[in-house]
């Protein structure tokens, strides 16, 4: 762990809403800046299609240490001038436990461009978020990161009890294996396995071994996954049930409050004195976006706060302008209005989901959309009647899902979560039926007061304005 710690870690808020240019910002201030690692080669490939407006693209795969990698990405991508409005995006390979070599290729190359380009021009840490649910790629786009130096690894939405030790073979170079969690198999499961030396050839050098954080939600987690992992966690963020995206589900099952949102109780608090025992650093999420806050954090023993949803809807992240207006003129208006859906998600987690019109969150809207699964980044692998494994989505076509042996009761009320957050920062796909895909925005209760970060009669501030006010009264 490094000697000098972060007050503020910036949330990684997927799909490229904490985007390379945020976590720059963030960095560059002096606190740790944290790309989204969700879905990046879907990311990186449409950007390129999009005509890779500046040349970061370009500029940050030109530095990627194997050339012909790089060169074979952007032959097959890159679109000068970007496609035509209306216009469908060539679409990247579906997540597989057993991915082609092109596969592989973009989502080292992915990982790699994103922590390259936000850690150019500065010496400061910057750290990477990803989804234990999203088991496939997990291995590559660590791989990338890590050949861009990444300084931390940061991992919630599940158990990563074995990420550690990932992090310490990958730094030397070494195969890598993850077990993928298939539902109905009676058998040990499956491996899903990456080789450096499949990309990198002869080429392997030691990489860094960045730092890894876990995201928890109970000092019960924290101290299994400290004892209990195949290599050194580094410290945890703390995230509380408020906070943005996929929350933890509560430990008392099956109550839910009038507007159907799932109750949690105190038992779902966790026992900041059981973490501080652990002796790790730690680090508070969810409902920490104000100077007093981080105050209150410091003093119960945090090393400091994790923050989203202040940071979301700045300048620099990676929602639609559109987006960023809407929610702060809602903010300012008192209107706008944050669900805890406890059936979106096609991982079952609670979702936090902003409701605002001619997005998902519309019962119009989601009613009008016809289901699709092309991105894939949320299939569950299972075992199919011959023992070989299948993948399906309770948010794909209720047939198809009711074909792979899908229950109907799983697919009810399910939405597109892959194609929605890619849509969220302006690159939504046009399906053959023409229908443009449609936005989904998640953010953190906090969404509901976002507004006191920018001017009157404005909808602009930066992440430096976040920065100034979180750290206000702060020593350093």
């Amino acid at each position: 762990m490094a000697s000098k710690l972060p007050t503020i870690i910036q949330g990684g808020m997927g799909a490229a809403v904490s985007d390379w240019r945020l976590a720059h910002a963030v960095s560059s201030y002096g606190q740790l800046g944290v790309v989204s690692g969700t879905a990046l080669d879907a990311i990186l490939a449409r950007r390129l299609q999009s005509g890779d407006p500046g040349g970061h693209m370009r500029r940050a795969l030109a530095a990627f240490p194997f050339p012909g990698v790089a060169q074979r990405i952007i032959d097959k991508y890159f679109v000068e001038g970007g496609v035509p409005d209306g216009d469908r995006y060539i679409q990247k390979p579906m997540p597989s436990h057993r991915p082609s070599q092109a596969s592989e290729e973009l989502l080292v190359a992915a990982n790699f461009v994103e922590v390259y380009l936000a850690k150019e021009g500065h010496s400061n840490p910057v750290g990477i978020n990803f989804l234990e649910k999203i088991q496939v790629p997990t291995l590559p786009s660590l791989y990338g990161a890590m050949l861009a130096k990444v300084d931390y690894v940061l991992m919630g939405a599940g158990i990563p009890r074995t990420i550690p030790g990932i992090l310490d073979r990958l730094a030397d170079g070494f195969d890598v294996e993850l077990k993928l969690d298939v539902k109905g198999l009676d058998k040990a499961d499956p491996m899903v396995r990456f080789s450096p030396s499949r990309i990198a050839k002869d080429m392997l050098d030691r990489i860094p071994r960045p730092n890894f954080l876990a995201i928890v939600s109970s000092h019960v987690l924290a101290r299994m996954l400290a004892s209990k992992s195949t290599g050194e966690v580094n410290g945890f963020v703390v995230e509380l049930p408020v906070a943005g995206g996929h929350n933890a589900p509560p430990r008392t099952k099956g109550q839910f409050n009038e507007a159907g949102e799932p109750v949690y109780g105190e038992r779902d608090v966790p026992d900041l004195e059981a973490i501080a025992e652990i002796g790790k650093p730690f680090w508070l999420a969810g409902g920490y976006g104000e100077p007093s806050q981080v105050k209150a954090a410091l003093d119960a023993g945090a090393t400091g706060v994790q923050v989203g949803t202040a940071f979301a809807y700045c300048n620099e992240s990676g929602f639609t302008r559109d987006v960023k207006d809407q929610v702060i003129e809602g903010s300012r208006a008192g209107t706008l209005e944050v669900y805890t859906d406890a059936v979106a998600s096609p991982t079952g987690f609670p979702f936090k989901v902003v409701q605002l019109d001619d997005t998902m969150s519309s019962e119009r809207m989601y009613e009008k959309r016809e289901r699709v699964c092309d991105l894939g980044y949320l299939r569950h692998p299972y075992e199919r009647d011959n023992g070989t494994i299948g993948w399906r989505c309770p948010s794909e076509p209720v047939d198809d899902y009711l074909a792979k042996g899908g229950d109907i009761a799983e697919t009810e009320g399910r939405k597109c979560l892959c194609n929605a957050l890619v849509a969220n920062i302006g690159m939504p796909q046009v399906q053959k039926n023409g229908e443009i895909e449609g936005m989904l925005i998640t953010s953190g209760d906090d969404a509901a007061a976002v507004a006191r970060f920018a001017p009157e009669g404005s909808t602009e501030y930066s992440a430096a304005d976040v920065l100034d006010y979180l750290l206000e009264g702060v020593d350093a």
